[in-house]
């Protein structure tokens, strides 16, 4: 099945998104009591191809299996891709990799903002030379195949999360996150109250650094809320 791609998300969501990153954005999850499997966070193994490589965008989803690329083809070359995060549910197969640089070249060409997949990827060196940035399972240099259509467009799961064509998709040196679209604005407000929390906190940590390097009088470095808890 292929559908239509679902609208971009807002240009101010994706500007306050890569204000924030990957951690802070599920510990919004987290702070706003959103049920959704695994908190929105794919599993410890989808990782950058290249640590510092990030990407925000709308989701573009794909399903395929058993090393099969040819739906991560018809994607690459079927839609206006300027803005999306070709998202793939490989099923999690390591015996082939579905796809190289040059599909990543292609994608990049068009103007898809990186590739996730919950599945292998190969020719590492030269997708760092494209600086593209592409999540993975890790590397095989085994090919793909190339054998049925798969769906695009359609719900999937992708590293034990479920991602809906149009969901917020998020990827640092940490891992990838993905947020529904009706709790962007929830989580991000929460996020954003997270940073201004943890500014704060660096702000304190910097200022005891100083104090004690002057052998002045430290200030309060534990958080009141640890405090207040060590009092039981």
């Amino acid at each position: 099945m292929i559908n239509k791609c679902a609208p971009l998300l807002p240009e101010e969501i994706i500007s306050r998104a890569k204000n924030l990153n990957v951690p802070l954005l599920l510990d919004g999850v987290k702070a706003a009591k959103i049920d959704i499997p695994n908190g929105g966070c794919m599993d410890m193994h989808i990782n950058p191809v290249e640590r510092g490589m990030t990407v925000v965008g709308t989701a573009l989803t794909v399903e395929t299996d058993h090393g099969d690329n040819f739906p991560i083809h018809v994607a690459s070359y079927s839609f206006a891709a300027e803005g999306y995060v070709m998202v793939i549910d490989g099923k999690g197969y390591e015996g082939r990799a579905y796809f190289g640089d040059l599909i990543m070249g292609a994608c990049q060409a068009v103007g898809f903002e990186g590739m996730v997949i919950d599945g292998c990827t190969r020719d590492r060196d030269g997708n760092i030379e494209l600086n593209f940035p592409v999540y993975s399972r890790g590397f095989m240099p085994r090919g793909p195949i190339k054998k049925n259509e798969g769906n695009i467009n359609t719900p999937i799961m992708c590293g034990g999360v479920k991602v809906e064509p149009g969901d917020l998709v998020v990827g640092d040196s940490d891992g990838v996150c993905v947020i529904p679209q009706e709790y962007i604005e929830t989580v991000l407000d929460e996020a954003e109250k997270k940073l201004a929390y943890e500014d704060k906190r660096n702000e304190t940590i910097a200022a005891y650094r100083k104090a004690k390097a002057e052998g002045s009088e430290l200030p309060q470095l534990a958080p009141q809320w640890v405090l207040d808890m060590m009092k039981g």
